[in-house]
């Protein structure tokens, strides 16, 4: 039996790269739910279609145990993360992903995943690759210039351009 995955989506999330990864467990038979990093269920994609997921962050609290990986998927409120880190919705975020790393779950992103990655703890000796501009931030692991990167239960890509060629590598690991 296919593994469960959590699914994160920031507001407004990148569509490209969610969809991409929605679809590919649809297809693939790979179990998921979509939780908001947001106060609500209801987000939009950058492009502006509005979207209501299966639950919010803080739902996911606690829950590491029903699921074997998490997707962060990125969007454009990354650039802001800073400006909202007090944010409720953004202080789970990192607990959750802190929960899951720590449980030694798989986790799977994009573009600024791994700098969210990073900030819960998870990157130690890891390689990851992510956005050009957000490669600075990475001082616990070794950022890298790859499209993609697959370290241990760390599963990245530099950008929705190369989730397609990080979903062969997530697929064998949920199968």
């Amino acid at each position: 039996m296919a593994k469960k995955v959590a699914v994160l989506a920031v507001n407004p999330v990148n569509g490209s790269g969610l969809f991409q990864y929605l679809e590919d467990f649809y297809e693939n038979h790979i179990p998921y739910e979509v939780f908001a990093v947001a106060p609500s269920k209801d987000i939009k994609t950058n492009s502006g279609i509005a979207l209501t997921v299966d639950g919010t962050i803080d739902s996911l609290k606690g829950r590491s145990g029903e699921y074997d990986a998490l997707v962060f998927a990125c969007g454009d409120a990354m650039p802001v993360f800073a400006a909202n880190a007090d944010k409720p919705y953004n202080i789970d975020l990192l607990e959750v992903v802190r929960e899951f790393a720590q449980a030694g779950k798989i986790l799977i992103g994009h573009c600024a995943a791994a700098l969210v990655f990073e900030k819960a703890g998870a990157t130690q000796g890891r390689r990851v690759t992510l956005h050009p501009m957000a490669k600075p931030a990475i001082v616990k692991g070794c950022a890298t210039d790859q499209a993609v990167e697959v370290d241990g239960p760390l599963f990245t890509a530099r950008d929705e351009h190369a989730i397609g060629e990080l979903l062969p590598y997530v697929e064998k690991a949920l199968k």
